[in-house]
């Protein structure tokens, strides 16, 4: 079937909707702002006084500028495939700061570019950010060794980013709909941490939660989706409207798991963290270890 088949992401598609998102992204991504604060909390527990910080899939600047004010002396750049969304980010520093030399040196700058192909010298930064971005990155060995490429030694990468649980009841109401994809793909852990090791990370340290939203109705999930900008941009979407019949069967199984009321959406969130130089830690076989803790609780945000 259709649905089994590998599928990319359209980049060309995706930019447009996070360009058409900008304006309506910070009011509904309470699920970005919640992995943000849970990625900042893990910073508390490790050393690190950065020169030069990437916030890679920078979107409005939020993460951007909770890392200035957490590295003070740092230079922090947000980096953004959607230039309406760094506009956004750019827009919400205060004006009475950036009019002002001497207190615009701590805000973020912002630049256009692609995670896979980033606008830095070799060896420029000391800890690569990167909040729930990626997923929209078809060949992650090779963004990772980009990430690798612009980190300096002893530089930390930390991230996030969707595991393949994500939207599971969106993706099963739709599924035998039709032959196109509808629901975008995500990549395992277990798979994440190899390609962290061939990109040439050390000691890659991966750990997941189940985190789940409700919803009064489908529509209100397709809504909040499309405002953050993450839509269906696979190659085996559809194109075209669906039939009302092939709609209303989607509807009608979505609905068969409504709890007290409420609609339930799961994310499987993956976070990892690894280093640049660092030690290598092997066994007898020579071959490295990867540490996965693996957290199965369900956390309802809404």
């Amino acid at each position: 079937m259709a649905n089994d088949l590998p599928v990319q992401i359209d980049k060309r598609l995706m930019r447009r909707a996070f360009e058409h998102a900008a304006r309506s992204y910070d009011q509904a991504a309470v699920l970005q702002r919640e992995v943000n604060q849970r990625m900042l909390e893990r910073l508390d527990w490790i050393k690190l006084d950065p020169q030069w910080v990437l916030d890679a899939g920078a979107g409005t600047g939020v993460s951007a500028r909770a890392l200035a004010n957490r590295y003070p002396k740092a230079h922090v750049l947000g980096l953004d495939i959607a230039e309406s969304m760094l506009q956004v980010a750019r827009d919400s520093d205060p004006w009475w700061k950036r009019s002002m030399p001497f207190l615009s040196r701590n805000l973020p700058q912002y630049v256009g570019g692609d995670l896979s192909r980033l606008p830095l010298k070799t060896s420029s930064v000391n800890l690569l950010w990167s909040n729930l971005a990626l997923q929209w990155c078809d060949d992650l060995q090779s963004t990772f060794s980009e990430f690798q490429r612009v980190l300096a030694p002893g530089g930390l990468l930390m991230f996030s980013t969707f595991g393949p649980d994500t939207l599971r009841e969106l993706r099963q109401a739709f599924s035998g709909i039709d032959g196109h994809t509808h629901v975008n793909r995500f990549v395992d852990m277990h798979d994440i941490g190899d390609q962290l090791l061939y990109a040439g990370f050390s000691t890659p340290v991966m750990d997941m939660e189940m985190l789940t939203l409700t919803y009064p109705d489908v529509m209100a999930l397709l809504r909040e989706l499309k405002a953050i900008g993450a839509h269906n941009v696979t190659s085996g979407r559809g194109h075209g409207l669906m039939g009302k019949r092939k709609w209303q069967a989607m509807l009608q199984r979505y609905e068969r798991l409504r709890q007290e009321g409420r609609l339930p959406a799961t994310f499987e969130v993956v976070y990892g963290h690894a280093w640049v130089n660092e030690k290598k830690p092997k066994m007898a076989d020579g071959q490295q270890v990867i540490e996965f803790k693996i957290q199965a609780r369900q956390m309802g945000l809404r």
